[in-house]
């Protein structure tokens, strides 16, 4: 096998995935709970349906309150539940 070279190795180890959810709990310590929201076609019908999925990230600053709106990036297992970062807070809740 081809050895890669540093600028593809880079691409291909920093290519993480990002997603941007609502925070709908910060009860615990340094995590917060993110519910994201996605819209499918139903299988049979058609009609959009609304899927929600909650993912625990981890929040070093723990600034991240209910309701806020956050981007989250992939990252290595940091606890049995925790595979996400908080990177930053796109939007306060009122």
């Amino acid at each position: 096998m081809a050895e890669m070279t540093n600028g593809t190795e880079a691409l291909h180890r920093n290519s993480r995935k990002t997603r941007v959810g609502k925070v709908v709990s910060d009860k615990m310590a340094k995590t917060v709970v993110v519910a994201i929201e996605r819209r499918v076609p139903h299988p049979v019908y058609g009609k959009m349906v609304t899927r929600t999925t909650k993912l625990k990230a981890h929040c070093e600053q723990n600034d991240a309150k209910a309701g806020d709106t956050v981007r989250i990036v992939e990252t290595r297992p940091l606890s049995k539940d925790k595979r996400w970062r908080v990177v930053e807070i796109v939007d306060r809740a009122r």
